[in-house]
């Protein structure tokens, strides 16, 4: 069941806009690093647009370096618009939350530190839903997640340079010599190990991995 779901909600293409009646939602998730966030969303019907940022921190209007070094009590997060009529807010944390390890507390995959944690960021009305996803979760995995479900937080839009990073065919400068950053992107998330460890922790039901 929960794979024919999944094969409703998922495109192997960007995200269509959907019919003219639209009711747009959004969705703010924190999943380790925002551009794999971006590029698994990317792929989902229904989601029309993904913004990477920061969220959840005491400085206002903070920038990517500043975040990473750590202290600024932000986390990585990825700001969701979907059309509500094409697909609900419960699948998109359905997709979520199978498209990261619920278990690790300490970051995510190769990347450590608090601003690389896992987080729900909820408005008062999506709250029930967010908490319910967390049960589902734990109750397949048969073990308690540590993904909280936070307050909504203010949303900082990263810069230009990290906002679809995963699609652009700028150059950028590796230890591999110039790539184009959606090439630098599929190596890091390659050598992160973000898909195995998903895959050992989802299996069939990781709905970004091809198996």
């Amino acid at each position: 069941m929960i794979r024919r779901i999944l094969a409703l909600v998922l495109v192997l293409g960007t995200a269509a806009t959907g019919a003219a009646a639209q009711r747009i939602e959004t969705a703010l998730v924190a999943g380790g690093c925002f551009w794999c966030v971006e590029s698994d969303f990317r792929r989902v019907e229904g989601v029309i647009d993904v913004s990477v940022g920061f969220a959840g921190g005491r400085t206002e209007n903070p920038d990517y370096n500043a975040v990473t070094r750590g202290g600024t009590g932000h986390l990585e997060v990825a700001q969701i618009s979907f059309d509500a009529e094409a697909v609900s807010y419960a699948q998109i944390l359905h997709l979520f939350m199978r498209s990261i390890d619920p278990l690790d507390a300490g970051g995510q995959f190769c990347d450590r530190g608090e601003s690389y944690t896992t987080a729900i960021f909820a408005t008062p009305e999506q709250r029930a839903e967010a908490e319910a996803a967390i049960a589902r979760a734990s109750a397949e995995l048969g073990q308690p997640v540590v993904t909280p479900v936070r307050e909504i937080a203010a949303f900082w839009p990263a810069d230009e340079y990290h906002q679809g990073y995963a699609y652009s065919s700028e150059l950028v400068l590796t230890r591999f010599g110039p790539l184009t950053r959606s090439t630098a992107y599929g190596r890091y998330r390659e050598a992160c190990g973000r898909d195995a460890r998903v895959r050992e922790v989802w299996g069939e039901d990781a709905p970004f991995i091809r198996h």
